[in-house]
């Protein structure tokens, strides 16, 4: 069916029921935050712009038995530790602000650990209302991480009912290939209302060609419709017709809407240079290899992966050229093999390479996360061994290592000294980091900075600010730093306060960290 020939009767809005009557330039739905920019814009408010009534506000109530978005998590307290009441005392709009500045890379120990305060099942703050911002908020992190899956988890946990929730699920869903399903759950769900863009996309995707091409000429006819997105909405609809034309001009602001269309018309578009979100289509095989790679890779330093689907993808191929991610490849490939050899002069050659290409592009902790323990039981000699402790400290095992082992230096003395969270000593030359890291471990009281938070019952939001000044790691303020790390340890959260104080030492390149 031709379809871009004819202008479809205004008749035709009443097709769509309530929600064709909304243009969405006018519908946005209010966020206490702004929702990640990239997000394709598929739901309107229903009915947003009339006044129901001219009283006054009512007194916010909810039906019994009704999710309560801020208390939705996936790990309760039996995995996390956490006090149910960790945000209690806390403004929701303050702690959603902390989530929305977390980095999207950092120290992978606080990647880590503020991932799992996003994902905790713990009390909503007792100012929390329906709008959800500490639930979105934490949600928008993770996407902003490119974590798809968790988000996916999260927002299931809660149900995709809200709109604003089910907007972001919706655009999760077609960056994991679940567009089938998307489209399904909003069909079945009257609270939601498409917008013309997303209405279209579910009419072709369910195989109703000519619903689809009359919603699109009635959303050209009545506005709701940008030219770009017509333009793309129409090759989408009737490929054939477009035959021998140029392609159409790069998105200004891609969406996963118009990220999936493009790849519907065989105009895949590149990852790089998109949010983080967009490079978990390129994890599947029909994105390349070298796409592959560089979305695994991105996505690894971000934590918003595991570091098993990394590894995967780096030994499925033999790399047919060099330079760059190649280079790194073979590097990995060929430690991989010795060690599965079990050939320790083959470990010793081709250790420090490896380690160097992980070096390279921050991929040294998810590198010990995989090779730490079966590295341990290697017997290897001079600077390959040492190497292999530094590697070990980074693992999972890396109390247990210092327990185990004999330092061979007051370097190695000092690391194994943290691992086992006992006082470090100063060594000359020290910089800020190790500095502030034997603040740290002099003692456990809380830092005065935050004994009001604490004080106040404020400890969760203490966290989430130690860790922004984690996050960075570059020891531009001994203070802050030791001060982060003293709150970690006086918490509880012993673990924590270990594998950062290691990774900000053994991480840092420009100390001759590995």
């Amino acid at each position: 069916m031709r379809i871009r020939q004819a202008i479809w009767p205004l008749a035709f809005v009443a097709w769509s029921g309530a929600a064709a009557a909304q243009d969405p330039a006018t519908q946005a739905m209010p966020e206490a935050f702004a929702p990640p920019a990239w997000l394709s814009d598929t739901v309107t408010a229903p009915h947003a712009n009339i006044a129901t009534s001219a009283a006054p506000r009512a007194i916010t109530v909810m039906p019994i038995g009704a999710v309560r978005l801020d208390a939705v998590g996936l790990l309760p307290r039996s995995v996390t530790g956490l006090p149910d009441d960790l945000w209690a005392n806390s403004e929701a709009a303050s702690l959603a602000e902390l989530f929305l500045r977390q980095p999207t890379e950092g120290l992978p120990a606080i990647q880590a650990f503020t991932e799992m305060l996003a994902l905790a099942e713990l009390d909503p703050p007792q100012d929390a209302g329906q709008e959800a911002a500490l639930f979105l908020a934490r949600v928008d992190m993770l996407l902003n991480r490119g974590a798809l899956a968790q988000a996916r988890e999260l927002i299931e946990r809660a149900g995709p009912t809200n709109p604003r929730v089910f907007r972001r699920w919706f655009d999760v869903s077609l960056l994991t290939g679940q567009s089938a399903r998307a489209c399904a759950a909003m069909r079945a769900n009257p609270d939601i209302a498409p917008t013309y863009p997303a209405r279209i996309f579910c009419l072709a995707r369910s195989g109703d060609w000519p619903a689809a091409a009359l919603s699109l000429g009635t959303g050209e006819a009545l506005g709701f419709i940008t030219q770009s997105d017509a333009d793309l909405i129409a090759r989408f609809l009737d490929p054939e017709l477009f035959e021998g034309q140029p392609p159409l001009p790069p998105e200004t602001a891609m969406t996963p809407l118009h990220y999936e269309m493009r790849i519907s018309l065989g105009e895949r578009p590149s990852s790089v240079g998109l949010p983080l979100a967009f490079a978990q289509s390129d994890l599947a095989d029909i994105a390349g290899w070298h796409a592959q790679l560089d979305a695994t890779e991105r996505l690894m330093r971000a934590g918003a992966i595991e570091a098993g689907q990394w590894q995967d993808i780096y030994l499925s191929r033999v790399p047919s050229a060099s330079g760059g991610v190649w280079d790194r490849v073979a590097a990995l490939q060929a430690f991989d093999t010795a060690l599965l050899a079990r050939d320790p002069m083959g470990i010793e050659r081709t250790l420090a390479p490896a380690v160097e290409a992980m070096r390279a592009v921050n991929l040294v902790t998810p590198f010990a996360t995989l090779y730490a323990e079966p590295l341990s039981r290697q017997p290897l000699t001079g600077e390959a061994a040492e190497l292999a402790h530094m590697i070990g400290l980074l693992g999972q095992g890396y109390e247990a290592l210092a327990q185990t082992t004999v330092p061979q230096s007051e370097n190695t003395r000092r690391l194994f000294a943290i691992a086992k969270g006992e006082p470090v000593a100063a060594l000359p030359g020290d910089g800020p980091l190790e500095a502030a890291v034997t603040a740290a471990f002099a003692d456990i009281t809380p830092p005065e900075r935050y004994l009001g938070l604490l004080q106040t019952g404020r400890s969760g939001e203490a966290l989430l600010r130690a860790s922004l000044i984690l996050s960075s790691g570059d020891g531009s303020d001994v203070d802050d730093l030791a001060d982060a790390l003293r709150l970690l340890r006086a918490l509880g959260l012993e673990g924590v306060a270990r594998q950062s104080a290691l990774q900000l030492i053994l991480l840092e390149s420009d100390r001759g960290g590995i």
